[in-house]
């Protein structure tokens, strides 16, 4: 595996776990999905608010002033032909007040409440498929990250130590001109090669600069003595047919898009609910208070039953019925479109660590048949049967056979992870990861039959 320092202790290095276990407790992206899903959990009790009691006061107050004139004849004396006209004039304030108090009980609205609940349940069961796709995501992202960085601070030290040898192969060039053994053409390709090395080791010493800061990123903290990591292969089934048919079973992936489609065959109930008669029962209790002049009082109360039977809307509740419809044949074949993308991830991915094995083995053949190159070839520059350019070419050889197998321990240890993310299992509890688990469902238990009350 990719060595993460030489001398270094194993019980003060960072290993992959605990990086994961960082990554996992502490990622803004995660809190924030997780904080999404609390509030999807709100839309159950939302639901369930529309069949329960609702109780309402009203108050009304002001000031009255009223003048009111009466007009009057009076037969005096008999004569009706000429009555007197008598007329009078009232003139009095009051301060009206009125208080209401009432409450209206549902008690049958189509099925609407029913259908709405069981639409915000399979929303959350969705919400929940996105949380645990979101946390894979952060753990899978933590390995590459964890696995940039131990392959580039092993491909600087390699680069690095490239430069050492290739500046000593530069001293000797030089001293056995000098004695005359060799020209100043060597001399020149032993300085071009070290030039190539100082520039490759300054490529490698930037790259490293970038994995630390996507490292910083994703774990969140800086990189400290990484220990070498492996392949997760225990974890993996050993064909990629069951690899396929675990995926097409339990990846978050298709599970919410399954979920998103239940929820809407749910909204077309919800709709089509509104073509029902509801029914309701309504009580007041009131009192007035110097309501059409001083001193006046009236308290009372009443029950009444509300029937609403719907007529015609203009066409606009069938409009939304079949757009709903349409909705759910879009989230059925999104459903169909999350397997498919599933399959060919899972097909790349088991073909990326089946080939990083074989780079793997590859690599370290290669490494041993140049490092006999390179040792035949100094032996036989020796004796003046290999040049200058010779040497140096079998030292390239060497430090790019070195490098690719970097390069595959790094590819054979994410694509184990890959692919276990392919089979929607890559989660804390698979890993064995040293967190407390988030359970979304004692959020879920502790609102979904709330009647009220806010967070604290």
């Amino acid at each position: 595996m990719i060595v993460g320092g030489v001398g270094e202790s194993q019980c003060r290095a960072e290993t992959l776990e605990r990086a994961l276990a960082l990554a996992y407790r502490a990622s803004p992206v995660i809190n924030s999905s997780r904080a999404a899903l609390r509030a999807e959990d709100e839309n159950v009790p939302r639901a369930l608010s529309q069949i329960r009691p609702r109780a309402r006061a009203d108050g009304f107050f002001g000031v009255e002033r009223r003048r009111s004139v009466q007009n009057a004849t009076e037969i005096v004396n008999g004569n009706y032909l000429q009555p007197d006209f008598v007329q009078s004039f009232q003139n009095n304030g009051a301060l009206p007040r009125t208080a209401i108090l009432t409450v209206e009980q549902p008690l049958f609205d189509g099925f609407k409440t029913l259908n709405s609940v069981r639409a915000a349940e399979t929303g959350v069961f969705a919400g929940r498929e996105r949380l645990r796709s979101i946390e894979q995501r952060v753990l899978f992202d933590a390995v590459v990250a964890y696995m940039n960085v131990l392959r580039d601070i092993a491909a600087l030290r390699l680069q690095e130590n490239n430069v050492a040898v290739l500046a000593e192969q530069l001293r000797q060039v030089k001293e056995r001109l000098t004695a005359g053994q060799l020209t100043a053409t060597d001399v020149s390709q032993a300085e071009a090669r070290l030039s190539g090395g100082q520039a490759q080791a300054a490529a490698a010493r930037a790259a490293l600069e970038a994995s630390k800061g996507v490292y910083r990123q994703i774990i969140g903290e800086e990189p400290k003595r990484l220990s070498p990591a492996k392949p997760v292969d225990r974890l993996l089934p050993a064909t990629e047919a069951e690899a396929e048919r675990l995926a097409q079973r339990e990846h978050p992936l298709i599970l919410a898009a399954l979920h998103r489609a239940d929820a809407a065959e749910f909204d077309v109930k919800v709709i089509e609910s509104e073509f029902w008669p509801t029914l309701s029962m309504i009580g007041n209790i009131y009192t007035q208070s110097d309501i059409d002049g001083r001193g006046n009082r009236a308290v009372g109360a009443k029950v009444l039953g509300r029937v609403s039977v719907p007529l015609y809307s203009g066409g606009e509740l069938s409009a939304r019925t079949r757009q709903a419809k349409e909705i759910v044949g879009q989230k059925r074949f999104d459903a169909d479109a999350a397997r498919a993308e599933l399959i060919a991830l899972m097909r790349a991915n088991w073909g990326s660590l089946q080939a990083a094995r074989t780079q793997l083995r590859a690599a370290r053949s290669q490494i041993e048949a140049a490092e006999r190159a390179l040792y035949g070839v100094r032996e036989e520059a020796k004796a003046g049967r290999r040049t200058t350019i010779e040497i140096l070419n079998a030292q390239r050889e060497l430090l790019d056979s070195r490098v690719m197998l970097l390069f595959a321990q790094r590819d054979q240890v994410v694509a184990s992870y890959a692919v276990l993310a392919a089979m929607g299992r890559l989660s804390a509890v698979v890993l064995g990861l040293p967190v407390i688990g988030y359970e979304p469902a004692l959020h879920f238990e502790q609102v979904k039959d709330s009647w009220g009350g806010t967070p604290p």
